[in-house]
């Protein structure tokens, strides 16, 4: 499973993490650069100190896979 993650500076200083599963691709890096800033000028989301997201820090699209054993 492929996952986007959306890493963000708070008006604390700490680092927040958005995590959207399965993204639409192929990702464009500018489409990114565009939703993460419409996220922080929209003020909508906040950290548990109550501090909004301010800068964007990082992107990245994580790609995992599990392997089941059976044991038996």
């Amino acid at each position: 499973m492929k996952t986007l993650e959306l890493h963000f500076v708070t008006g604390g200083g700490k680092t927040a993490r958005l995590t959207i599963e399965q993204p639409q691709e192929p990702i464009h890096p500018k489409d990114v650069k565009n939703a993460m800033q419409s996220i922080i000028d929209s003020g909508v989301f906040i950290d548990s100190e109550g501090n909004t997201y301010e800068e964007m820090k990082a992107a990245r699209l994580v790609e995992r896979t599990v392997t089941e054993y059976s044991l038996d």
